[in-house]
């Protein structure tokens, strides 16, 4: 079914063309959707076209546009169109858009807001990439969390995903967890202790190095080994990836979240070379102090650096052979980078050495940057000693939740479970509730707080609905009269949901789940307000029946939006 915007645009081109036929430059029907507003105001009407675009066009002011445009319109699907100071605004036919909104939403069901715009074509995701031989700390959840839903937002929207995490496994400081291994710890302290007495030894080397710099050497000659393929330490260096995995695993299981692939620096460490050689035989290469780059002087940015002094590799050289091994192995249409905007230079010199070496499908690289994670005030650094570990915090969510439902709800079934959700979901939510460029200041009263705008306060209008419909199961419901969803809350709740599919689309496009959570905490809002006006059940049977649907309705696109920014949808809470 063709959706109201887009009807809306089309009947409006329609009426254009009957009134200017001789007019150039009218914008077409796609145009004309984009232009098309939301008013602020309900009063204002459900939809309006600014008609300040068509003025160069018409050379006509835009007030007197809106009321030709006003006066010829002649269809049915609003009730009334209305200018006002250069807009021309719509309002439907309050019946039979409930009637149309609600059989697209009942019929499709769970699959409302869905296509298949995105068919045969392929989205990289590199999202989580967590660092081996550390815990999982909450400075990881936002690159995790917004990588996943992502992929869910598009595997939806039908797009053939890849879900990578780009390990952390390479560099010097792998040597320098070896040599405090060696020098401080032993293998039965650290299977007892896993990842958290690796992170106690790597916290102690930065210690003793602040006592005694010759320690670094050290480090970086255990690494040097590891370079090398010394059969000692690629066997410890593996014990360590294995255990770090093995820990991960636990809360990628919590938070549902699952990768095609865990291929991390070290796995493209033998691909290096060959981007080198390339780089050299297309003269992108110079000489400066001793390292290799690639003059980017003409792009007003730093040299990208590809060799070091010693001739080692840096992360660039690697994700330089991460992008070109993604387009061979998967011809990706997009690769998403969901990393943090400290590293927006990094990622603009990566794409534009791409973009030199002649890749055309170097514009389709995205660094989809958000902002940094800090715990109570305080930055998070591993090396201090002073990172919060991921698990821990979901464990307090899940086990504040209980107290809750223990406390509201002491009878509620399988409340352990119930409990996982709502607490997981709340700290997700946190996360995903802002513009994902803003900074998140993480304290446990708000992550934890169960009441107004929240993942549990959602999650329960879910449950709301569910109890609604659980209570209307026995009876047998009339045809419904969509006359009875004319009134004000029910239209304001039906405008939020037929615009669910647009703001799907929009988060796609604008790489930001936000706005999947800002729309439904805003249908939850707008479905509180109905319930708290209307008896839903009671009444003229057709009525009720139609109060029902759209109960039902609600309960649907609320649990596919929590679904799409990775969250469970309790029916009981």
């Amino acid at each position: 079914m063709m959706d109201m915007m887009t009807r809306i645009a089309n009947l409006t081109l329609e009426t254009m063309t009957s009134l200017w036929p001789e007019a150039e430059g009218l914008p077409e029907a796609e145009e004309l959707r984009g232009l098309l507003a939301v008013p602020p105001d309900p009063a204002l009407g459900d939809y309006a076209f600014p008609c300040f675009r068509l003025a160069k066009v018409l050379r006509t002011a835009p007030v007197k546009i809106a009321e030709q445009l006003c006066a010829a319109w002649k269809h049915e699907e609003t009730a009334r169109v209305q200018p006002v100071n250069g807009y021309a605004n719509f309002f439907l036919n309050r019946e039979n858009f409930a009637r149309e909104t609600m059989t697209e939403i009942l019929a499709r069901g769970e699959a409302f807001g869905s296509s298949r715009q995105g068919e045969g074509k392929t989205i990289c995701l590199d999202y989580s990439s967590i660092n081996i031989a550390k815990r999982f700390h909450i400075g990881h959840l936002s690159t995790t969390m917004i990588g996943h839903s992502l992929r869910r937002i598009y595997d939806f929207l039908g797009y053939r995903t890849v879900g990578i995490n780009h390990l952390g496994d390479w560099g010097t400081q792998f040597g320098k967890m070896i040599y405090a291994y060696k020098t401080w710890g032993s293998r039965e302290e650290v299977e007892k202790g896993g990842v958290d007495e690796l992170t106690r030894l790597y916290v102690r080397f930065h210690e003793e190095a602040e006592k005694n710099p010759a320690l670094e050497d050290e480090g970086r000659a255990w690494f040097k080994r590891i370079e090398d393929g010394d059969p000692e330490a690629l066997e410890i260096f593996s014990w360590f990836k294995e255990m770090t995995l093995k820990d991960a695993a636990r809360v990628y299981d919590l938070l549902g979240v699952s990768f095609d692939s865990y291929a991390g620096e070290s796995f493209y460490v033998d691909k290096t070379g060959a981007v080198v050689e390339e780089l050299r035989q297309k003269n992108l290469l110079t000489q400066s102090e001793g390292a290799w780059v690639v003059d980017l002087s003409e792009d007003n940015m730093p040299p990208c650096l590809i060799l070091k002094k010693d001739g080692t590799t840096i992360y660039a050289t690697r994700d330089l052979a991460a992008a070109k091994y993604r387009q061979d192995t998967y011809h990706f249409d997009k690769c998403l980078y969901v990393v943090a905007y400290q590293q927006d230079l990094h990622f603009r010199q990566v794409f534009r050495v791409l973009e030199k070496m002649g890749y055309s499908w170097a514009k389709d690289c995205v660094h989809v940057a958000f902002g940094m994670v800090s715990f109570e005030g305080e930055a998070l650094s591993t090396r201090k000693g002073n990172s919060v570990h991921l698990d821990d915090l979901l464990d307090l969510a899940r086990k504040k939740a209980l107290e809750i439902i223990n406390e509201k709800t002491p009878d509620l079934p399988d409340k352990e479970n119930v409990a996982r959700q709502v607490g997981i979901g709340a700290v997700i939510y946190t996360d995903l509730s802002n513009n994902r460029i803003k900074d998140i200041d993480f304290r446990w009263d708000r992550a934890l707080n169960f009441d107004g705008e929240s993942g549990p306060y959602v999650q329960y209008t879910h449950a709301r609905c569910c109890s609604v419909l659980r209570k209307a199961a026995e009876t047998d419901w009339p045809e419904p009269d969509w006359s009875a969803l004319t009134d004000d809350e029910a239209q304001s709740l039906l405008r939020l949901m037929s615009r669910f599919p647009d703001v799907i689309r929009e988060a796609a496009e604008k790489y930001e789940p936000s706005m999947v959570t800002r729309a439904v905490t805003d249908i939850a809002q707008a479905f509180n307000k109905y319930y708290y006006v209307h008896r839903i059940l009671d009444g003229e049977p057709a009525q009720a029946a139609a109060r029902l649907a759209l109960t039902r309705a609600t309960a649907t696109v609320i649990k596919t939006g929590l679904f799409l920014i990775g969250i469970e949808a309790p029916e009981r809470m």
